[in-house]
């Protein structure tokens, strides 16, 4: 009875536009007066929610993702996308997909993504002649895509929910990510016949030499990140402040572009977004308590039951769930409610921590760009200025492109679990 009411405390302030950290933070606490618990509980979840040496390298992924995007690197990196891909037929709306995926491997944030790759490709593609509804779909589509390229955010905060290897969930999302971008260039070849979409003239050796060449800073991030957690040089931990020393370095010495008073404000900025997610990852250490008090896991795992035996079933039947989770939530809130009360049953079963959170990770990639309410998808529609009822006419392929990415990924899981395979961290 006493978690009804705490359901209900929640989703009325969530319905009242409260901040969810705080909703979290009242219901769990409601949770525990009701259940005759000790609110000396409170604290003490609180302290232990955020300790974890694999959570200081979300602050300085952030710092570096933001202070590479001020230097201009995603400029570069988008230059060479265009010339690698922009020839083809549709190859400026390939463009967006392969300039995602190396933007979203120093960037770490979703949302950064959205408003870089958006503000940057979009008025290129109305001015070729790509209406709004189609540009709007190749952002978003991307960028759901490119939350399983590492150094997301996400992954870490995954990986302290899942007590799984982050350096393991890294280097297993590079090919999925991959995959996906191929189900995406699909649909961008027939959209892009279909509607005979503008082709950029084939590239000159000397442009592409020139593209190449000012890529090469940006890019030496995503490949010293690859090698490291390979052969096992240095932890996601270490790996962040690496990185971003290196972005500081390039900063100084090579782009000359960012002041030191912009920086100590990049700085500022990494902070509150750090501080948002240890709080929210403190604060739903509550609601875990209350969960496995409770007995819900056992409770969903004689639900999910009869689904056991087609562990596929399974992973497709969290994923949709998921989904609806991260379009209403967003995709940390839907991670810290839902993948606590799912993931005991996902081990039961036998599916691998590193291939369930992989998974997981690209259903919240595909919830934030659902229609109607999905945080990501409104973004990429302010830029194209487009609105949900027209644009989804139009969007409808691309999600079925990031589907049939996901179903590849759950129904063979070792294109998740090869390179982590191959580095040793898994038998």
């Amino acid at each position: 009875m006493f978690f009804a009411a705490v359901v209900i405390l929640f989703a009325g302030l969530v319905a009242l536009s409260m901040p969810i950290v705080f909703a979290l933070g009242l219901s769990g606490a409601l949770g525990l007066a009701l259940g005759n618990f000790s609110l000396q509980k409170l604290p003490s979840s609180l302290v232990a929610g955020s300790q974890s040496w694999v959570l200081l390298a979300i602050p300085t992924f952030v710092f570096a993702g933001n202070l590479m995007e001020r230097c201009g690197m995603s400029y570069a990196l988008m230059n060479l996308a265009r010339v690698l891909v922009g020839w083809l037929r549709g190859g400026l709306g390939m463009s967006v997909v392969l300039a995602e995926y190396f933007f979203s491997g120093i960037s770490g944030s979703t949302i950064a993504d959205v408003s870089a790759i958006g503000a940057m490709l979009t008025p290129p593609m109305l001015r070729a002649g790509y209406t709004r509804e189609h540009a709007a779909s190749l952002v978003a589509s991307a960028t759901a895509m490119g939350i399983l390229v590492p150094p997301a955010i996400f992954m870490i905060v995954l990986g302290q929910i899942t007590d799984t290897s982050v350096v393991g969930i890294f280097l297993a999302g590079f090919i999925p990510a991959a995959v996906t971008a191929l189900c995406l260039f699909a649909v961008i070849l027939i959209e892009a016949h279909r509607l005979g979409w503008p082709k950029d003239a084939r590239p000159t050796w000397r442009q592409f030499g020139l593209a190449l060449r000012e890529s090469l800073v940006p890019m030496v991030v995503p490949i010293v990140i690859v090698a490291g957690f390979y052969f096992g040089v240095f932890t996601a931990t270490e790996a962040g402040a690496l990185v971003a020393f290196y972005a500081i370095a390039a900063a100084f010495l090579y782009y000359r572009n960012v002041r030191l008073r912009e920086m100590l404000a990049l700085v500022y900025e990494s902070a509150l977004l750090t501080a948002a997610v240890m709080f929210l990852l403190a604060v739903a250490s509550v609601y875990q308590f209350l969960l496995g008090m409770l007995g819900v896991p056992l409770m969903l795992g004689e639900l999910l039951q009869p689904l056991e035996t087609t562990p596929w079933l399974f992973l497709l039947a969290i994923s949709l769930l998921v989904m609806m989770f991260g379009m209403v939530l967003e995709g940390l809130p839907a991670a810290v409610v839902l993948i606590p009360v799912v993931f005991p049953v996902a081990k039961r079963i036998g599916i691998h921590p590193i291939h369930f959170d992989i998974v997981l990770t690209a259903a919240v990639g595909i919830g934030l760009f659902l229609p109607p309410m999905g945080v990501g998808l409104l973004m990429a529609l302010r830029f194209a200025d487009v609105s949900v009822g027209r644009h989804l006419k139009v969007y409808w392929p691309y999600l079925v492109a990031l589907f049939a990415g996901l179903l590849l990924l759950i129904l063979f899981p070792e294109i998740t679990l090869v390179l982590p395979r191959r580095a040793g961290l898994i038998r």
